[in-house]
């Protein structure tokens, strides 16, 4: 999340959403982002704009929706904070069923009325990954300065290198902890390698919690 200011006072907040659900074997769910994130902190600017992989099905932003899906956290975000999707309604993903290839529009932008005129939307198919790139073009007045700055939730990994002594504590940390697992080579078995990685995801987790 980053917030900008202009020179004029007018400022502005940019989101950067990836909406998936966090599990893996081993792991208990720690449900989608959009259900566990702090809106009403998020929200409190006035000009805002949230983006990214939404990863939910609507015919509401979507007039070729496949099966609605994962949408109602969406939808009641939408309607209590007067967010308003800004696409053309082409598909942003492509994906391969039955030898068939189908398009959904789950890469988008919100924001709210009083943005909605500064922004044009383009979107770029040519990409190597399944998923388009949305580009959101603002329309702000020439030669104001801006000033940055960003607020972190989650784990503040640039705050932690920027403390030297921190950053090698807590990289000795986990060198020593990692030290006396198993090494795994080729010879290692499939059922080696998932223990280690689910080892692996609990622990550095917990770890990043710690020191960020």
């Amino acid at each position: 999340m980053f917030d900008v200011k202009y020179r004029s006072g007018r400022e502005m907040r940019l989101v950067n959403v990836y909406d998936q659900l966090r599990q893996g074997k081993g792991v208990k769910s720690q449900g989608r982002p959009a259900q566990t994130a702090r809106w009403r902190e998020i929200m409190e600017r006035e000009k805002i704009l949230l983006g990214g992989d939404w990863n939910t099905h609507s015919d509401r932003w979507d007039p070729e929706c496949p099966p609605r899906r994962d949408a109602n956290v969406l939808e009641n975000l939408m309607d209590e904070y007067n967010l308003l999707d800004v696409t053309d309604g082409e598909g942003t993903h492509s994906s391969e069923r039955q030898g068939e290839i189908s398009k959904s529009l789950i890469d988008f932008f919100l924001t709210k009325t009083s943005m909605v005129d500064s922004l044009e939307i383009s979107i770029d198919l040519t990409t190597t990954s399944d998923h388009a790139l949305v580009f959101a073009h603002l329309r702000w007045d020439e030669g104001e300065e801006v000033k940055v700055w960003r607020t972190v939730m989650g784990w503040n990994i640039d705050g932690l290198k920027s403390k030297e002594d921190n950053f090698k504590k807590a990289q000795q940390y986990w060198k020593d902890k990692s030290s006396e697992r198993p090494v795994l080579d080729e010879t290692s078995s499939g059922e080696d390698f998932q223990k280690e990685a689910e080892w692996i995801q609990q622990n550095f987790v917990n770890h990043l919690n710690r020191c960020c």
